[in-house]
């Protein structure tokens, strides 16, 4: 199967954005709705939690609901406030070598997935990454030198709090720093558990470990897979072989610091990288990110894409996948 990348630079909310919204909406508005619309949590629910938790965000929001067409369920799915449940695999670490190298694997269903890598200058702050939900990030690095990236953290209570993806995009439009990421990390409630490893220029690093009922935990894990402290859904666990990858990475971070393109190249190979396509646990994409150098890539098998932040090339890809995948809304 043949899945269209797309590399898209907008330097401020307009007519791409819309575009890129105009297509996927329908997709997106089926799975948001497929509860009901009285499941998912009214307009001012959502601006209220929005204005407490990042009203740095809150004129976006504004701006892309209007480029939306200004609907209440464009708006309310926008807020990324208590959406319905999702589940993905992947696994991410940062290289042991001297330079910032944050390394991930993104495994989920590619029918409920952008394929977009976006581009933006929001608010004077470049942001580039893999988008989820038009303009949340799955992972993504900004102008300051700060990455971040996400796995899922293999539990099934959901909870009140944001869907992870808007706060990641968060944390690149307000943080330089590891340290003010932190903080974000703690105060921001998610709506599931997740993991979050976030990484500066200067190599400070962390894995945040959130969660919808108890506070995130900190530490200073350089891997993530999907489980936090300890497996605490074991079908998932054994389904996704988080154990396995866990072991594998830190397995690699004991051992002599091994070259970076060797590092990265676990990360195409079992057993990081998932074939379960047909399970919605397949590897999309690998994603590099050096922050200190502004630089990123996506990799699969057979290609490479590189990217800048501050000289970032539109373009699209073909990539291919097995036959069992189907592109969104197909």
């Amino acid at each position: 199967m043949e899945v269209l990348w797309r590399a898209v630079s907008e330097a401020e909310p307009g007519p791409k954005w819309a575009g890129l919204f105009q297509g996927l909406w329908p997709a997106y508005h089926r799975w948001w709705l497929r509860k009901g619309e009285h499941a998912r949590a009214t307009y001012w629910e959502s601006i209220k939690a929005l204005k407490q938790y990042m009203p740095e965000l809150v004129p976006l929001h504004e701006q892309l609901s209007d480029l939306a067409g200004g609907s209440d369920h464009a708006a309310r799915f926008l807020s990324f406030y208590c959406p319905p449940p999702y589940l993905s695999g992947c696994s991410q670490g940062i290289w042991p070598g001297a330079k910032p190298v944050l390394v991930r694997n993104y495994d989920y269903d590619a029918r409920a997935f952008d394929s977009i890598l976006l581009h933006t200058a929001w608010q004077g702050r470049k942001v580039m990454g893999t988008s989820d939900g038009m303009w949340g990030l799955v992972d993504g690095m900004n102008d300051a030198g700060l990455a971040v990236s996400l796995t899922f953290g293999g539990r099934q209570i959901v909870g009140d709090g944001f869907g992870v993806p808007l706060i990641l995009r968060y944390v690149l439009q307000t943080c330089e720093t590891t340290a003010e990421a932190e903080k974000v990390l703690v105060r921001v409630p998610t709506h599931m558990s997740y993991n979050v490893t976030v990484v500066d220029k200067r190599r400070r690093y962390l894995t945040a470990y959130m969660a919808p009922d108890r506070p995130t935990e900190i530490t200073h894990a350089a891997v993530a897979t999907n489980h936090q402290s300890r497996v605490e859904w074991s079908a998932h666990a054994r389904m996704t072989a988080t154990v396995e990858r866990e072991r594998f990475l830190l397995q690699r971070l004991t051992l002599h610091v091994e070259p970076e393109e060797k590092f990265i190249g676990a990360f195409l190979k079992p057993p990081l990288y998932s074939t379960a396509f047909d399970r919605g646990f397949g590897t999309l994409f690998t994603a590099v990110y050096r922050p200190s150098k502004g630089e990123m890539e996506l990799r699969w098998p057979k290609a490479v894409w590189p990217f800048h932040i501050d000289n970032f090339v539109e373009d699209m890809r073909v990539i291919h996948t097995p036959d069992v995948v189907r592109r969104k809304g197909a």
